[in-house]
C-alpha cells in the first residue's frame, strides 16, 4: 500500500505487488523510488497530497494546489525582492565615529580584492547568481505552461533546476550574517539597511518557490507522459527488471545492467547505479580529509586593532565567542565548522563500507536516514565562509579596526563543496542491494520458525 500523506493524515490506495497486481495498474503512473529503487504506482493526486515510498518513506511526488500560478507569484515576488537587497545597503557600522557601510555584492567583492577571488565567486554564486538564475527559469517555464505552450528550449531549463537547487545558500546566508553582527556588535554600533531585511525577505520566498515547484505536474504539462516499459511489476525493485527511474523527470525507462540510456521524456543520462560511485565517494571524502588539515590549522580570518594584528582559526573563533559569554554562537559555529564536517566525512565513509561489505548494526531503512541526515547538513558549513564574507567587507576602518581573509577560508570552503559533492555521487540504493542485517536476521528467523526448528 502507497500512503498519501497530508496535514490531515492518511490515506491508503493501492501500490500494487505481484504479478497480477502489475497487469491490471496502469503504466502510466509508475515511479521508482530515487533512494531504495522499489517501482511504486502512483494513483491521480489532488491537491496538498504528498505520495512517500511505502518501504522508505522518500517523498515521490508533491502535489499543489494550482501548481503554475504558485510558483510564478512566489518566484516573481522572490526575484523582485533579490534586486531590491542588491540595489539598498546592506549593512552598516561605526566605531569612535568612523565607520563604513557595505552592499549585498561586497562581501563577495571585498574577497576577491584580497586576492580570494575563489571564495569571492563561491559567495557570490550561491547567494546571488544562481537563486537568481532559478527564479528566472521558474518564472520562464511557468509562464509557459500557464499560456499552455511551453517557451523554447523549457525541457533543458527543467533539467538544470535540479542542479542548481543544493547550491543556493541564501538562508545560511542569513544565519551567517547574524552571526557577524553579534561578533561585531561588542565593539561598534551596527545599522541593518534595507538590503538586509530585503535579504531575509528573499531567503524565506526563494525556500517556499523551490517547495512550491510542482516537478512531476510540470513534467506531465511540457512532455506528457509516456507508458513505461511492459512487465514492470511494481512492488519490486527495477534493477532486477532491467528497469530505472529517470531522477530528473520521474519517469520509468528500461536500462539494462552496465548499459547507458537517455530518458525518453527529458534525455537525461540514466544508470541503474550510479557508475563508480563508492570510488568517487571515497575520492572526494580523501580530498575533504586532507584539505580539513590546513583549514583548521591556518588562520580563517586576521584581525587587526589600533596597529595590532591577531590571527584568528576556527577553533579559535569558536574560544573568542565563549569568553565573551556568547555560547550560543560558539555552539553554532563549533557544530557547523567541526561537529557537520567530521561527522559528514565519517557517515558517508560507514556508508560506503556498509554499501560493499553489508552489516547488522543498522537496517536499511535508518542507514538511507543517516544519509538524507548527512546529504541536509553539509550546506550548512558554509556558515564559516560567509562569517568571513561579511566581515571582511564591513569592517573597514583603517588602522582603528579591520579584518582580513586568512587562507583557511579557501580550504573550508574547498571542504564543504568536497562534502556536498560526495553526498551526491554516493548512490543510496546501493544500501538496498545488500540486505540489512536485521533484515537478514528476520528472515532466518521465519525461516526456522516454518520449519519448526
Amino acid at each position: 500500500m502507497t500512503n498519501l500523506v497530508d496535514v490531515h493524515g492518511v490515506v491508503p490506495v493501492a501500490a500494487g505487488g505481484g504479478n497480477e497486481d502489475a497487469v491490471t495498474l496502469p503504466r502510466r503512473r509508475l515511479r521508482a523510488c530515487h533512494e531504495c529503487d522499489l517501482l511504486v504506482a502512483l494513483p491521480a493526486l489532488q491537491g496538498g497530497l504528498n505520495a512517500e515510498c511505502p518501504r522508505c518513506g522518500h517523498v515521490l511526488v508533491r502535489r499543489h494546489h494550482h501548481p503554475a500560478q504558485r510558483s510564478l507569484a512566489l518566484a516573481v515576488s522572490a526575484l523582485t525582492v533579490l534586486l531590491l537587497a542588491v540595489s539598498f545597503p546592506f549593512i552598516s557600522f561605526q566605531v569612535r565615529g568612523i565607520g563604513n557601510r557595505i552592499q549585498l555584492t561586497e562581501t563577495a567583492s571585498a574577497l576577491i580584492g584580497f586576492n580570494e577571488p575563489l571564495v569571492g565567486i563561491i559567495v557570490i554564486l550561491t547567494i546571488v547568481v544562481l537563486p537568481g538564475c532559478y527564479l528566472a527559469a521558474v518564472i520562464w517555464l511557468q509562464v509557459g505552461l500557464i499560456r499552455r505552450n511551453p517557451l523554447p528550449k523549457s525541457r533543458l531549463i527543467a533539467r538544470a533546476l535540479v542542479y542548481m537547487v543544493p547550491w543556493m545558500m541564501a538562508d545560511v546566508f542569513v544565519v551567517g550574517t547574524l552571526v557577524s553582527l553579534i561578533k561585531v556588535a561588542g565593539i561598534a554600533d551596527i545599522t541593518l539597511g534595507v538590503g538586509f531585511w530585503a535579504f531575509c525577505v528573499f531567503a524565506v520566498l526563494l525556500l517556499l518557490t523551490n517547495q512550491s515547484l510542482d516537478r512531476d505536474w510540470m513534467w506531465f504539462s511540457l512532455a506528457g507522459e509516456p507508458l513505461a516499459p511492459a512487465g514492470a511489476r511494481p512492488g519490486e525493485q527495477t534493477a532486477p527488471q532491467g528497469l530505472v527511474g529517470c531522477h530528473i523527470c520521474g519517469l520509468v525507462n528500461r536500462c539494462e545492467t552496465d548499459s547507458e540510456t537517455h530518458c525518453r521524456r527529458c534525455g537525461e543520462h540514466l544508470h541503474q547505479r550510479e557508475p563508480h560511485s563508492l570510488q568517487r565517494t571515497w575520492a572526494l571524502l580523501a580530498a575533504a580529509t586532507v584539505l580539513y588539515i590546513p583549514a583548521n590549522a591556518y588562520p580563517v580570518m586576521t584581525a587587526t586593532k589600533l596597529g595590532e594584528s591577531e590571527a584568528s582559526t576556527i577553533i579559535g573563533g569558536v574560544m573568542i565567542f565563549l569568553a565573551g559569554g556568547d555560547w550560543p554562537i560558539a555552539l553554532v559555529i563549533f557544530t557547523a565548522s567541526v561537529v557537520v564536517p567530521i561527522s559528514k566525512v565519517l557517515a558517508l565513509a560507514w556508508l560506503c563500507i556498509i554499501a560493499r561489505r553489508g552489516g547488522e548494526r543498522l537496517t536499511n531503512l535508518q542507514r538511507v536516514r543517516l544519509y538524507r541526515l548527512t546529504e541536509f547538513i553539509g550546506r550548512w558549513s558554509m556558515i564559516d565562509v560567509f562569517v568571513v564574507a561579511v566581515m571582511v567587507a564591513l569592517i573597514r576602518a583603517g588602522v582603528l579596526m579591520s579584518i582580513d581573509p586568512g587562507p583557511a577560508a579557501l580550504s573550508f570552503g574547498a571542504v564543504v563543496i568536497l562534502t556536498m559533492l560526495a553526498a551526491m555521487t554516493f548512490d543510496p540504493r546501493l544500501l538496498w542491494d545488500n540486505p540489512a542485517g536485521s533484515d537478514r536476521l528476520k528472515f532466518r528467523h521465519r525461516k526456522l520458525k516454518a520449519e519448526g526448528t
